[in-house]
């Protein structure tokens, strides 16, 4: 596998204070297998769909106990170049750029408006193996934020996305591409989110099933909160799971109605 284009999604993690129940959940809903937890990394285990490495699930640091959430990273070609972009264009950079071994390096920042977001610079470790959208698989994100002018005006600067805004009077939608290829959604948070729900990214795994993968999510403990429901670029579900990580399911071979129009506003 080649390394991404810089600002491409290129790898998802979860702090979970019951890492045991996340890979028993994660693993009927999704079905992932768990390598050996790194015990030199803070015990962080790669999950895998069909044997290649699809996420990773680890306990929080001491002083980091909280409400579980997915964090998902965007390849760099230069962590410390990038971190700077961050800062430079109204971002915070929360942990400066660390080399992870021989692995790679990550660096943790937050977007002005809120939006925790993860920074990967490859080294062995060059992120998603599993075909994008296969089941278990990462598939798609979207940054859901209550100031989406700042989100707007913030990651095409760190990352050189041209946007796109879908023509919808429901929801106001932005797809930020990465030369010809849509690599991530914005959406604004309307009041339909409780305030006590932080502005994040929404990580999609791909499924077989997505009604199936509702129904076992369900019976485990999870919460729906959208769906499911037919679109143009698949079947797809929102969940939260039993320790409050959101995410969402979806089927990108049932597909329904043709995509919304989208101008280019870059």
């Amino acid at each position: 596998m080649a390394v991404q284009p810089e600002g491409t999604p290129c790898w998802a993690d979860a702090m979970f204070s019951d890492v045991e129940g996340a890979k028993t959940f994660y693993g009927d809903v999704l079905g992932w297998t768990f390598g050996e937890a790194s015990t030199e990394f803070g015990n962080y285990t790669e999950a895998r769909a069909d044997g290649k490495a699809a996420a990773a699930v680890v306990p929080p640091m001491p002083g980091q106990e909280g409400q579980s959430q997915w964090c998902l990273y965007f390849a760099a070609e230069d962590a410390a170049a990038t971190a700077s972009r961050i800062r430079e264009h109204g971002g915070e950079v929360l942990m400066e750029p660390m080399r992870v071994g021989e692995f790679g390096t990550m660096c943790l920042a937050r977007d002005p408006s809120g939006v925790v977001f993860g920074v990967w610079q490859a080294g062995s470790h060059e992120g998603f193996e599993a075909s994008p959208g296969q089941h278990g698989a990462f598939a798609w994100a979207e940054v859901f934020t209550r100031e989406p002018e700042k989100s707007d005006a913030f990651f095409p600067a760190v990352f050189g996305y041209r946007a796109k805004q879908l023509q919808d009077d429901a929801v106001d939608f932005r797809v930020f591409d990465l030369g010809a290829d849509p690599v991530l959604g914005r959406m604004r948070m309307t009041e339909e989110f409780p305030p006590e729900v932080p502005p994040y990214i929404n990580v999609y795994f791909g499924v077989d099933d997505c009604d199936g993968a509702v129904s076992r999510a369900t019976k485990l403990g999870a919460t729906l909160r959208f769906g499911p429901v037919d679109t143009p670029f698949g079947r797809f579900a929102a969940l939260t799971d039993p320790q409050g990580a959101n995410f969402s399911v979806i089927d990108t071979s049932t597909t329904a109605g043709e995509p919304p129009r989208a101008t280019d506003v870059s």
